[in-house]
């Protein structure tokens, strides 16, 4: 293994695994930290936790665990993968991770730090971050019920959450100029650098100048230019699609995902809406949907994808750690029942959702199979003849649904 990874979410994590395998490595996606050595064959392993939202002192003792392990499989490049829309709160998890690292590798090098994905629209200009033509705290993610953003300043935000010295890093189209301007800045006392990028070939740059250091951290378009720079080119895919029902599991409340689940509705396709105050009184229950779900032709859609509003007159009902749980582990049992029942094909939005998904279902290992949407890529389960496909909430097409499913099914759409 030349490429350890450490990813703070499932969806983010195979979204970084698919830009590894394009570009040439032979990638293992893990679900947590494994207990055995990784293959021979694994160039690029990617530990994924879902640390995102947990407290602090969780999320760093679980990234700790991880880099621990990808040292011992003899990586000399760690990428630790947080949201493109840096979710985190004025507490971490971002900044503690990446000072924890820091100390663990002992490296005195410069750290770039660029969530930036252009094919996305996410975007970094004078260190704030854009979704789109917007500040990061107008796009919506605002509202966000675990981790509103409300700065896009990723050097302020960042300052709230760590000791370490934040530098800046205006765009660059020389390597050489920026890794000089990297070791200047961390010279200083600047040894976080926020760079920015607007176009892919930013971040080409920024990979290049980076990635001979110790430490990289960002989204995953930041890794479009590491396998060139560990002297890789061209594409490890060998996808084969799995046959059987199709089941879709959406928790996130983000714009996109919400338009999506619309996009579904208004196509005839079946869908059901999951409330907490249901789930708790007992009128909603997995046996219960399971079987609304075996009653349906179509493509069934559950969901508990809800307005802001409804979000925050939720959260003052129920609280919001325990909306949170009891939405978590509804939708991990449903997907493990759904399995259980034949469900070979499940598409998730949502990266709490798909992390509770992927630890019900048991899963160590996955596949990284071909692109469904930028950023969202096919995955196999390595051990079950099973297809997963694990979307962050603000990423894919309006047909997003359906267009997963009969990816994960072979069928090219």
């Amino acid at each position: 293994m030349i490429l350890g990874a450490i990813g703070d979410d499932f969806t983010g994590s195979s979204d970084l695994g698919l830009t590894l395998a394009r570009g040439g490595m032979r990638t293992v996606q893990y679900v947590g930290v494994p207990d055995q050595k990784a293959a021979l064959t694994v160039e690029a392993g990617i530990v994924a936790l879902k640390t995102r939202s947990v407290p602090p002192a969780e999320a760093v003792e679980q990234s700790l665990a991880a880099y621990a392990w990808l040292r011992e499989q003899g990586c000399r490049l760690f990428y630790f993968k947080y949201c493109s829309t840096f979710d985190s709160t004025p507490q971490g998890n971002i900044g503690p991770v990446i000072e924890a690292l820091v100390d663990a590798i002992g490296t005195r090098n410069p750290v770039l730090v660029c969530p930036a994905f252009p094919a996305t629209g996410r975007t970094v200009y004078q260190g704030h971050l854009f979704v789109g033509d917007r500040l990061l705290n107008e796009s919506g993610m605002e509202d966000h019920p675990l981790t509103p953003m409300t700065d896009p300043d990723l050097r302020r935000w960042l300052a709230r959450q760590t000791t370490l010295g934040i530098g800046h890093l205006p765009r660059q189209d020389d390597p050489d100029k920026a890794r000089a301007e990297m070791l200047r800045l961390a010279a200083g006392g600047l040894q976080l650098v926020v760079a920015d990028a607007i176009e892919d070939r930013d971040l080409l740059t920024l990979a290049e100048a980076g990635g001979r250091f110790d430490l990289l951290t960002g989204g995953s378009g930041l890794a479009l230019g590491v396998p060139a720079v560990l002297g890789h080119t061209g594409d490890a895919d060998n996808w084969k699609g799995v046959r059987g029902r199709a089941i879709v599991l959406s928790g996130s409340c983000s714009r996109a995902t919400r338009e999506q689940i619309d996009t579904h509705i208004d196509a005839g396709e079946p869908a059901l809406k999951i409330q907490v105050g249901k789930l708790l009184a007992g009128a909603q229950t997995v046996a219960s949907v399971l079987d609304w779900v075996e009653r349906q032709s179509g493509l069934p859609l559950v969901y508990s994808s809800a307005t802001p509003g409804e979000v925050a007159d939720a959260q003052k009902r129920y609280g919001r750690e325990r909306s949170a749980d009891v939405l978590e582990a509804f939708f991990g049992e449903l997907a493990a029942a759904a399995v259980e029942l034949g469900y070979r094909r499940v598409v998730s939005a949502g990266g709490e959702t798909s992390g509770a998904v992927v630890k019900a279902l048991g899963t160590s290992a996955l596949e990284i199979g071909p692109e469904i949407s930028p950023g969202v890529p096919a995955l196999r389960v390595a051990d079950k003849d099973l297809a997963l496909a694990l979307k962050s909430g603000n990423f894919g097409s309006r047909d997003f649904f359906s267009r997963a499913a009969h990816m994960l099914e072979g069928i090219v759409v």
